[in-house]
């Protein structure tokens, strides 16, 4: 096994390029066996300091969020934009498949931020996408537009970054959000775009098709 002080290797070793289920245009390094990715990392790696994998799977909202963008390619054409939470980077290689002037594509985890390279690279936009460590929340980013999918799953979290993004789109900027309906999305402050019914693994989401929602956030 790969040490974590090497996450393109780790990625290599434990994922293969497979088409997105929803946005098959895009491909991503992906876990083939979810729960034994999973089970790695929450049982081996949990040792050496790795978190759970989310960069190794293309989750119902982030699926959702990049279908809309690809069909709807407008919206981002030309534009500055910020993928937040980016995991694998689905969302942001959309945004950058549609045109995108630059895409800041964050994420926590040093893994994901490897995948997301490796990911923009494998989709021919690695240029336009920048994967970055930094913690956004509270920052104002020099973006138009600001994606966040599948990060309403735990509520101090959901608090935050609800707060943050209303005060983004206070100051004008666009604010999408992709999720499947997660229990702290703050649905009383959003407007519903788009509906999608996306194929997603059973063993993550004890589905194997997931309505899931494109929203714009409202003040």
């Amino acid at each position: 096994m790969r040490a974590p002080d090497d996450p393109r290797g780790f990625i290599a070793a434990h994922t293969r390029l497979l088409p997105v289920p929803y946005a098959p245009e895009i491909q991503l390094h992906v876990a083939d066996e979810a729960t034994a990715l999973w089970q790695k990392t929450e049982d081996e790696l949990q040792e050496i300091g790795l978190p759970p994998p989310f960069w190794a799977f293309a989750w119902a909202g982030g699926q959702a969020l990049a279908r809309y963008i690809l069909d709807h390619p407008e919206i981002a054409r030309g534009r500055r934009a910020v993928d937040f939470a980016s995991g694998s980077g689905l969302v942001a290689i959309a945004a950058a498949r549609a045109g995108a002037q630059h895409v800041v594509a964050s994420d926590l985890d040093a893994f994901a931020v490897a995948a997301i390279g490796l990911n923009a690279a494998a989709n021919g936009v690695g240029g336009l996408i920048q994967p970055v460590a930094t913690n956004l929340l509270g920052t104002v980013p020099e973006a138009d537009l600001v994606f966040a999918a599948d990060v309403f799953y735990e509520r101090d979290l959901a608090e935050a970054v609800t707060a943050w993004l209303t005060d983004l789109q206070a100051s004008g900027r666009t604010v999408l959000i992709g999720d499947p309906g997660r229990t702290y999305l703050p649905r009383a402050r959003l407007e519903c775009l788009a509906s999608y019914a996306v194929p997603v693994s059973r063993a993550l989401e004890d589905a194997e098709i997931k309505q899931s929602h494109v929203w714009r956030l409202h003040g």
